[in-house]
């Protein structure tokens, strides 16, 4: 076991990186194939999981990474976690959340420092101060929910998600191998 857990603790990078883009390249595949397929289904769900990994083992370790191979993390990471959730509307919830929670801490307020705000504990002031801080919030989350969306759609292209996952390979077995990142490797071509 615990030869296990040193090759895991020793080679965590190359393994999420090649299981991160093995997983990118099968989703691509499948969803050419046939996208209504408990396969494609069950490999977006992995992808879920594996995404959430990634992006936790890129936070926590991306200072013993060089740039380029922290942001390929990261960002198969966010790809493969945002595809299921897509088209998940998420801020309606927040801010009926918001509302109640709301609505509830000020039916016990009655003063603010030295203020008398017992107004706010009931009536009219207490649902028009739920719904402002309601429609705030869903207003915000409503933008990033759009920031969300459009990188997935953008990052869950099938041609993209598969390049992804080649490049996510790539970079796992050349820093196996011992040459350092991709991008170390292609940069003088790129200079000359």
């Amino acid at each position: 076991m615990t030869d296990i857990s040193n090759v895991v603790q020793d080679y965590l990078l190359e393994i999420v990186l090649i299981i991160g883009g093995l997983l990118a390249v099968l989703i691509a595949i499948q969803y050419v194939r046939k996208k209504d397929s408990f396969s494609y289904k069950g490999l977006t769900a992995l992808g879920f999981i594996f995404g959430i990994l990634m992006v936790i083992v890129a936070l926590v370790n991306y200072q013993d990474w060089i740039l380029s191979t922290a942001l390929i993390v990261a960002i198969a990471g966010f790809a493969l976690m945002i595809r299921p959730l897509r088209d998940v509307h998420i801020s309606p919830l927040l801010a009926l959340l918001v509302m109640a929670i709301v609505y509830i801490a000020l039916g016990s307020v009655t003063t603010i420092g030295s203020v008398d705000v017992s107004f706010l504990a009931e009536g009219w002031p207490r649902i028009i101060i739920a719904f402002i801080l309601g429609a705030i919030t869903y207003m915000l989350f409503n933008f990033a929910e759009s920031i969300i969306k459009l990188f997935g759609k953008i990052l869950n292209w099938w041609p993209l998600l598969f390049i992804l996952g080649l490049i996510c390979i790539a970079e796992g077995v050349s820093i196996y191998l011992g040459y350092g990142s991709v991008y170390d490797l292609i940069l003088p071509y790129l200079q000359n």
